[in-house]
């Protein structure tokens, strides 16, 4: 079973395009294509497809899944030898678009079009075998049954919960418990972040050993558990800035800096420009 992982940076979204049910005689192929320009998701029920996409071969077998990708190559790899049938899912996702260079829009234009920042990573396995197939399978057989017409939010509501069930589902039990620990750790960050807080700290609170929560949180999301503390400073800070007239100052002690200097150097560090120049975009 490949171990590889298809990342989806949110915001933006993955977008539903289409979705149908195949079934296959004895002797019928996948398409071969290439640079579809969507995700193509296939999901098996029954018999046995042999397919290919850049170099890579699979035999999928029923509760199997695989995700094609948008600028890869898919062929068959050999026709089917018996009856088989397979659930398939086309969606789109664009990548996220590069934010420019905030130090030279101080000048340029009054706004930032995206001052937050509160994405997630959707780390879905490229195959994996599910461990409860039918779920999956009464999840499909609801977005095949939806109008077409008018039902653009239920599509997109089970194609949500589907990626949601894939990434869940393709996860390992170690993985998984590192996710959970991982995702403690952060609700833990956020009650907590305006007071003191070390490794220590929350190694004592959640009851595991640091370098263990830090592996967690790096591989969950790609940042020691005191990167993630002031990233969500940052973006707290962020939001006072816009929403409030405090002084710099106050600001600073709100989200856990005992020292304003410091607090700036980070925010321009981490933003581009200074707490003064960020809120002088959005005030006149």
């Amino acid at each position: 079973m490949s171990t590889d992982i298809v990342e989806l940076q949110i915001p933006p979204l993955p977008y539903y395009l289409g979705a149908g049910r195949s079934e296959f005689s004895v002797g019928d192929r996948h398409p071969n294509r290439k640079k579809l320009g969507i995700y193509d998701l296939l999901i098996m029920v029954e018999g046995e497809l042999h397919i290919g996409e850049n170099g890579q071969e699979w035999a999928l077998q029923k509760g199997d899944t695989l995700l094609l990708e948008p600028d890869g190559e898919h062929y068959a790899i050999k026709p089917c030898e018996q009856a088989t049938i397979f659930y398939w899912v086309h969606f789109e996702h664009d990548a996220p678009p590069v934010q420019p260079d905030l130090a030279t829009q101080v000048e340029d234009s009054p706004t930032l079009s995206r001052p937050f920042n509160n994405s997630y990573t959707v780390r879905l396995p490229k195959h994996t075998q599910l461990a409860g197939p039918a779920a999956a399978y009464a999840l499909l057989e609801q977005l095949l049954a939806l109008p077409m017409a008018n039902s653009f939010w239920q599509e997109q509501r089970c194609l949500s919960d589907l990626l949601s069930m894939l990434e869940e589902g393709g996860s390992s039990e170690a993985g998984m418990a590192a996710t959970r620990l991982a995702e403690r750790a952060s609700a833990y960050i956020q009650e907590h972040y305006r007071e003191k807080m070390t490794n220590e700290v929350l190694s004592s609170a959640l009851h595991f050993h640091t370098n263990y929560i830090v592996r967690c949180m790096k591989l969950r999301y790609g940042r020691t558990p005191l990167e993630y503390l002031q990233d969500f400073r940052l973006e707290q800070a962020k939001r006072l800035l816009i929403t409030t007239e405090w002084s710099i100052e106050r600001i600073a002690e709100e989200i856990g800096f005992r020292y304003t200097p410091y607090f700036s150097a980070c925010f321009k560090q981490h933003v581009g420009i200074s707490p003064f120049q960020f809120r002088k975009q959005y005030f006149s």
